[in-house]
Formats: C-alpha cells, sequence, structure tokens
C-alpha cells in the first residue's frame, strides 16, 4: 500500500510534505479555517479548500484501511487467505475492487450455486469450465445421485451451469470489465407508471425519457429517482446486453464444443440473474452519490453566498411580518438587535385600521429614532411595503427582507430561550429585523436546510449534506470574525475550536463578569483551555480592546511581531494602525524566522492596513417595481429589477416581487453558453430580467437576462419589418418548450470541482 500522503498528494496535485503537515495539524486537532489561515508556513498555504480536500480524502482512506483490516481478518478465520491473495487485498486502490476480491470467499446466504456445491456438482462445473473436449452426458451422469438430489442428466447439467454462472459473476476481472461498461455506456429509461399520469404531472418530462447515465445531470438524476420514489415513474439504468454477454463471452469461452454451449447458457443466465442487476445497483449508487455531491455543492454554495449577504449594520430597526386578516407584527429593535417593543396593525382590513396603522407607525418611528424597516417577503409583504412607503417617512430606509426560515426560527428553542414570553409572531419579525442588521448572525441559529436555497436537498445523503452545511458555515463565520461581546452562543459555536458547550461557557462567564477587555481573559473561561484558545482568539474581535490588535485578525501569538514592528519604526502599534506611510515602511523580509514566513507577515500587513475589516460587500438597498405585486400583474416583454434567490444547475430563481419566484434558465441568463450558472450570478444579487412567459395557472414564471441584441437583422427594408419579426420571434420563443440540456463538459466540470467544493 502506498502512504496515504503519497496518494493524497498525487491526486490533489501539491507537494506531499504539504499533505502530512496538513494531516499532521488536523490530528492535533486543529480546524480548516485555523490551518488555512494561521499555518502557511507548515501547508505551503493550502487554501480552505485544499486543507478540506485533504480531510476528506485521509478520511476515505482510513475507512478503506478499515475495511480491508476487516476482510483480512475474516479471510484468516476461513483460512483462505493466501500470501496472493494477501497481496491483492493491500494492493487494492478502491472500496469495489476490495469487496470484488473478497465476494467469492464472503459468507453468503444460500444460492442456486451453493445448492449445485453441496449436491458434490462442482467438479463437473469446473471440467465445464475448463472447455476441453470430453464426453460431456458420460462425465454428467456419474454425478446422478438420487440421494444427493441429483436425479437425471438435465440437473446434473443445470446444477453445473448454476456454479458456472456464479464464478462468472464473481470474477475480479469480469466485475471490472462490467462496470467500466455499464458507466461508459448504461441508458437511464424512465416511463410513467400506468394510471399515474394525472398523480404525476409535475414528471410530465419524464414519462417516456432515456438519456445517457454517463452525461445525466444531477437534477435530473435526482428528479427520476424522486419520481421512482413516489411511485410515479419506472426507472432503468442499463445498456445493451448483447453486447455485455459479448465482453463475457471474450473472456470465457476458450473453445467451440459442447461445454461451450453449455459455459455460454452459464455466462447469459449469469448475466441476466447476478450481474447485471448487480452492476445496476452499483451504477445507480454510483450515479446517486455524484448527484448528491453535485447538489450539495450547489446547496452549499448558496448557502455561503446567503450567509456573507451583505449587512447593513447596526441601526436602529422596526421589522414587520406582514399579514392580510391576521394583521402585520410590527417589533423595534435596537442597534445590537434587542428587542424593545411590540405590536400589531392591520392596514389591510378597513380604512379605520389604516390610519391606526399609519399613526403607529409614525409613532414608533419618532419614539425609537428608526433608521431602517426591514418587511418580511412572504404573504401581503408587497402590500404592505406599498403602505409603508406611502407613509414618506424621512431619512428612513426601507428593505423588503427574504423571510425563508423565519417560521423555524419562531418555533425553535434558540428562540423560546430569547423569548420565552413572546409568541411566534413575535420572534419571527425579530428574526427579519436582525437579518437586515446581519444576515450571518442571525441565519446560523436556522438549520441550514431551511433558509431557501439549494435543490433537492431532502433527497441527497444527510449526513453528507449537514458535514458540508456544518463546513460552509464555519468557513463563512471565521472569515467575517465574530465580536465576542455581542455574539450569540450559536454563532460561537461555530468559530474555530470552540463548539456549542464552550459557546454557552463563554456567554456565561461574560454574563456573570460583564465585556471582555482583552483576549487573553478568553483563557478564564471555564473548560476552554490552550487548544482551544489557540484555534478561536483570531476570529474573536473585541471593540475597543485595551490592546488594538484585539480587534483585527492578527493571531496573539504574532502580536510580539507587530510590537517589533513599532519599536523598529519608533512608534507604538496604535499609532502605526492609523499611519498607513509608516505601514509602507514596514519590510516584510526583516521578521522573517524558522517559523513566520511571507504569507503570515503580509496577512499581517493587510490587518493592520483594515484591522477586523469585514469581507462582505457593501449594503445597498433594493425595492421592486410599483404596481407588480402579482403574478397577473406581468406580461412578457417586462423589464423588472429582481433578486437572486436561489442557484440550480439549471438556471437562477429570482424574485421579482410578485410572491413567485421566476426561472432564469441557463440557457438565458447571457448571450453565450453557460456552464455553471454561478460565473454569472450570486445569492442575494440584484439584477434585471425581462418576462418572457407567464404561465400563471401552474405559478411558472420565465425570465431571461440576456440583453438585446442591437444589429438590424439581415434583409430587412424597414424598422416596421424588424420590429414585426422580432414581436414574432419573441413569440415563437414563449411558445417554444424550453430545451432539455446537456452538460457538455460534465466530465471537466467535476474535475474542476473536486477541489473547490463548495467554497470560493
Amino acid at each position: 500500500m502506498l502512504a496515504h500522503h503519497k496518494i493524497i498528494a498525487a491526486e490533489l496535485n501539491i507537494a506531499e510534505k504539504q499533505v502530512t503537515a496538513t494531516i499532521n495539524l488536523l490530528d492535533e486537532g486543529a480546524t480548516v479555517p485555523f490551518i488555512s489561515r494561521y499555518r502557511k508556513e507548515l501547508t505551503g498555504s493550502l487554501d480552505e479548500v485544499e486543507v478540506a480536500a485533504v480531510r476528506d480524502r485521509a478520511l476515505q482512506l482510513r475507512d478503506l484501511d478499515k475495511r480491508r483490516e476487516a476482510i483480512l481478518k475474516s479471510m484468516t478465520e476461513l483460512g483462505k487467505l493466501t500470501p496472493e491473495l494477501e497481496k491483492k487485498i493491500n494492493e487494492a486502490a478502491t472500496i469495489s475492487l476490495l469487496e470484488d476480491i473478497y465476494l467469492p470467499f464472503k459468507p453468503k446466504r444460500k444460492t442456486r450455486a451453493s445448492v449445485a456445491r453441496e449436491k458434490g456438482l462442482e467438479p463437473l462445473a469446473l471440467q465445464i469450465l475448463d472447455q476441453k473436449k470430453f464426453d460431456l452426458n458420460a462425465e454428467a451422469n456419474k454425478f446422478i445421485d438420487a440421494e444427493k438430489g441429483v436425479n437425471t442428466l438435465d440437473e446434473a447439467l443445470a446444477g453445473a451451469r448454476d456454479i458456472i454462472a456464479e464464478i462468472i459473476s464473481e470474477n475480479v476481472d469480469a466485475r471490472t470489465k462490467m462496470r467500466s461498461y455499464f458507466q461508459e455506456k448504461s441508458v437511464f429509461k424512465t416511463e410513467v407508471i400506468k394510471g399515474k399520469e394525472e398523480e404525476g404531472i409535475k414528471y410530465k418530462d419524464y414519462f417516456n425519457w432515456t438519456e445517457p447515465v454517463k452525461t445525466a445531470a444531477s437534477h435530473r438524476v435526482l428528479a427520476m429517482r424522486r419520481g421512482e420514489k413516489e411511485l410515479i415513474l419506472r426507472l432503468d439504468a442499463l445498456p445493451p446486453a448483447e453486447d455485455a454477454i459479448a465482453i463475457l463471452e471474450n473472456q470465457f469461452i476458450t473453445s467451440q464444443n459442447v461445454a461451450s454451449q453449455q459455459v455460454r447458457q452459464a455466462l447469459e443466465d449469469g448475466y441476466k440473474r447476478l450481474l447485471e442487476p448487480a452492476m445496476e445497483t452499483e451504477l445507480r449508487v454510483l450515479t446517486k452519490q455524484k448527484a448528491d455531491e453535485e447538489a450539495i455543492k450547489v446547496f452549499a454554495e448558496n448557502a455561503r453566498q446567503l450567509l456573507l449577504a451583505a449587512p447593513m449594520g447596526q441601526k436602529n430597526v422596526l421589522a414587520i411580518d406582514p399579514g392580510f386578516r391576521t394583521g402585520c407584527k410590527v417589533v423595534c429593535l435596537d442597534k445590537q438587535g434587542q428587542l424593545l417593543e411590540n405590536t400589531a396593525i392591520y392596514p389591510h382590513t378597513g380604512q379605520g385600521n389604516v390610519k391606526n396603522a399609519e399613526a403607529t407607525i409614525k409613532q414608533l418611528c419618532e419614539k425609537y429614532h428608526i433608521e431602517a424597516i426591514a418587511i418580511g417577503n412572504g404573504t401581503a409583504g408587497r402590500e404592505t411595503e406599498s403602505f409603508i412607503r406611502g407613509l414618506n417617512l424621512p431619512k428612513v430606509t426601507i428593505v423588503m427582507v427574504n423571510e425563508s426560515g423565519a417560521s423555524i426560527y419562531s418555533a425553535s428553542e434558540v428562540a423560546r430561550a430569547e423569548f420565552p414570553t413572546q409568541d411566534i409572531t413575535v420572534r419571527g419579525a425579530v428574526s427579519i429585523g436582525r437579518r437586515l442588521m446581519d444576515p450571518l448572525a442571525e441565519l446560523v441559529k436556522i438549520d441550514p436546510k431551511s433558509i431557501g436555497v439549494g435543490q433537492y436537498q431532502h433527497d441527497v445523503d444527510q449526513s453528507k449534506l449537514q458535514a458540508s452545511l456544518d463546513d460552509t458555515v464555519i468557513s463563512a463565520v471565521n472569515a467575517v470574525g465574530v465580536e465576542l461581546n455581542t455574539a450569540s452562543k450559536q454563532i460561537l459555536a461555530y468559530v474555530s475550536g470552540l463548539g456549542p458547550t464552550l459557546a454557552q461557557n463563554i456567554v456565561d462567564y461574560r454574563n456573570a463578569n460583564g465585556a471582555f477587555k482583552n483576549r487573553a481573559s478568553l483563557k478564564k473561561v471555564p473548560r476552554l483551555g490552550d487548544k482551544a484558545y489557540e484555534q478561536a482568539a483570531g476570529f474573536l474581535r473585541i471593540r475597543n480592546a485595551e490592546n488594538v490588535l484585539d480587534t483585527s485578525g492578527v493571531h496573539p501569538e504574532r502580536y510580539s511581531v507587530v510590537d517589533q514592528m513599532a519599536k523598529d519604526l519608533g512608534t507604538t502599534v496604535s499609532a502605526l494602525i492609523k499611519d498607513t506611510q509608516l505601514q509602507k515602511q514596514i519590510k516584510p523580509q526583516q521578521y522573517v524566522t524558522d517559523e513566520i514566513g511571507l504569507p503570515t507577515l503580509n496577512d499581517i500587513l493587510k490587518e493592520l492596513a483594515k484591522p477586523g475589516r469585514d469581507p462582505r460587500e457593501a449594503f445597498e438597498a433594493f425595492s421592486f417595481t410599483d404596481g407588480i405585486n402579482e403574478i397577473a400583474d406581468l406580461r412578457a416583454g417586462m423589464k423588472l429589477p429582481g433578486i437572486v434567490t436561489n442557484i440550480t444547475n439549471f438556471g437562477a430563481f429570482v424574485d421579482i416581487g410578485v410572491h413567485q419566484d421566476g426561472l432564469v434558465h441557463t440557457s438565458q441568463l447571457a448571450n453565450r453558453f453557460v456552464a455553471n450558472p454561478n460565473d454569472i450570478v450570486k445569492v442575494h444579487q440584484k439584477v434585471e430580467v425581462t418576462v418572457v412567459e407567464v404561465d400563471a395557472a401552474r405559478k411558472r414564471i420565465s425570465l431571461s437576462m440576456k440583453t438585446e441584441l442591437s444589429p438590424k437583422p439581415h434583409g430587412l427594408k424597414s424598422k416596421e419589418q424588424g420590429a414585426k419579426r422580432k414581436e414574432q420571434g419573441t413569440r415563437n420563443f414563449a411558445e417554444k418548450p424550453q430545451p432539455k440540456i446537456k452538460d457538455a463538459d460534465g466530465d471537466l466540470q467535476e474535475k474542476l470541482a473536486k477541489l473547490k467544493g463548495m467554497f470560493k
């Protein structure tokens, strides 16, 4: 066996010493963010993606070794382990090959072949499989034994064929060839189950569908499997049987005689009864894993973009959870997001209530010096927005906020602990307001699967999805940094090296002893030892700290370097941070040591320039088009502003303010071919779209982000003719079914995705 670090280095195209250092750090308990941020000298500046790739592959290889050890132990106990088999088992590089080697010896339930062996027919089977010239009937007659249950010549030959069929189906080389053949040549075929046409109308595209397995997009694989699970579709994933049998014949048919004819019959039976089902099962598992990985990658990237959406920052906020008959719940929050007051207004249930609502909002805005109003984008959201904008409140920013998952939060234990005396409507409104102030701090309180992004997240492997989302949230939280004295225990739990228990201990200590004045005092928190401090300290910020470096991303273990820089310039650290001209005089090469290299020193200089900088984009207010509140208001050709809410492999969903997101198919994202929608748009990005088609009955809105081409159409004699042809072309496009796009670059994209995973 090659050492793990050699395998990983070759696969990821990085140096062995980088892999070794990374694995050692991980084994010592270091986290991915800490390693990529503060141990660059050891890892050769591997980023989060590469560190996570090393971690995941090392875990896979260790799992493979555990299975290898179990098989070796089992083979030894069975008395079947020969030096040759041991060598093959130790050299097996994949779990599939390992299981293929073990398969003939693996204890199994009774099979047709095992029954035939019990009847003493194995010598006959091996003689037939050898395919040398001999009197087949005469030899087979020797095995007729009524006591053993072999009563006729045909029964003897049938039993021998059962043994041959199993031998062929368990042959390592045959399984390897079949596995490759199935992966290359199989075709997905779906058809609707009779009588399920109306019930499964959403799967109409798959009522009679075929496509090569090799190029099938992940979202279609998951859609077909879901249709099968819901008993709407019948799904097969098979290659042409005749070619598969021909491959096996080339391997196992060595003569042309009566024995060969028996082998051929056994081979065909073994393929149909044993190999084909086994290979199809493997293929379905493989394609499901691949589709899961792609869907999880899409989900994680969407979640990351949403978590890192621009924050408005600390403002006095009035937040509204809108509603029609039940009214709108209103809360007022201070700059730290603390609840000051809550009430309800009924602006949509009668004129008298409208006047009361107007008076209430104006009074609250004046009382609490409201700077921004956050309105949930759910039911009655646009109508409530119109009502608020009609008040013409001076110096108040009005923003629609995506409320996906707010109801999940409001009913959670976290919300009940924060607001034990408030009902769920108040908690939901608070969540909406806090999302405007700081999306990351609020969204970490919600299960990432419930925040309204991704595709088929409930169909994929849930443990892998959770692991990926945990990585995503941890990466986002540590990339931004956490204010130690105001952070909730939920966001503290995601800081490198902490976790739920230490996060709660920090909050308890803060409540008992007051605000932390410096990072070093973290060591006084119960159970927060040196290792946890080392991992966490650099990602925690203390505003107005005693040591100005405590507000930055400089790790405490490197404070002495900054002190020396300031001393060499004849100034203080505080003065150095404020003076960019002094910073330019620093020559990082002078401070290189055996432990500290240029990567860390350059990071320190960036922090000195902008200590504790927030990597998120600056907040920009956004508003939808007035008068466009529901699907009925839409017309083909309208140009509207929108916000990207979700990105999938087949396009992007955009909120244009009508309570139903529209789809910009990949073919409509740009005036060029788009392989990956993330190359064009990001979650929460503000875009301008054109309405292409509206299907009110099915609540489907087709949008386009293509720009109009200005050149005059060839051969037209007038502007009128050009306009007429353009109008007809638009109508034809709108009426034409969307094409089924196949990812021609699937293999390339998969290779590129191996390293980049869910992070960018």
